[in-house]
């Protein structure tokens, strides 16, 4: 079972054709949701960790759009990254139906899991290309 946190960034990196599709499918099983924070766009502070220390310092302000529900008798909120409303507050949404543990929340879980394996995908590939430009030193005696 994932934790709260990793499906809330999972859903954050959710195509948002596929939240979309699914938030209607939440919609017709539970109705309209209540909007507890409409969707918003701001910015945030982006903090990342140095690799050699790791000591993390502020890399600057992005872009965020976050919504808060109440859907199915749970609470769900969602912050992603960039300005389309729509998608967070179809995350939101999701993240509602998978705290309610009702039977969508078995596929909000897979699209997590798509989700995780995509991202895995990714990070692989790019890691392989990376892998082509290393230099290796050897040393003369």
């Amino acid at each position: 079972m994932m934790s709260i946190e990793e499906r809330a960034q999972l859903l954050a990196a959710a195509e948002p054709v596929d939240l979309v599709r699914l938030a209607e499918r939440c919609l017709d099983r539970y109705g309209k949701p209540q909007l507890l924070l409409a969707p918003e766009t701001g910015l945030v502070m982006l903090q990342v960790r140095e690799p050699v220390r790791r000591e993390r310092f502020h890399l600057g302000e992005v872009v965020v759009t976050r919504a808060e529900v109440h859907l199915g008798g749970h609470r769900g909120w969602s912050m992603r990254l960039g300005r389309d409303r729509l998608a967070a507050l179809a995350a939101a949404m999701c993240d509602a139906v998978a705290n309610a543990g009702g039977p969508l929340a078995d596929e909000v879980d897979e699209l997590c899991r798509r989700t995780r394996d995509t991202l895995s995908t990714v990070e692989a590939e790019t890691w392989a290309d990376l892998v082509a430009t290393s230099v290796a030193f050897e040393e003369l005696d």
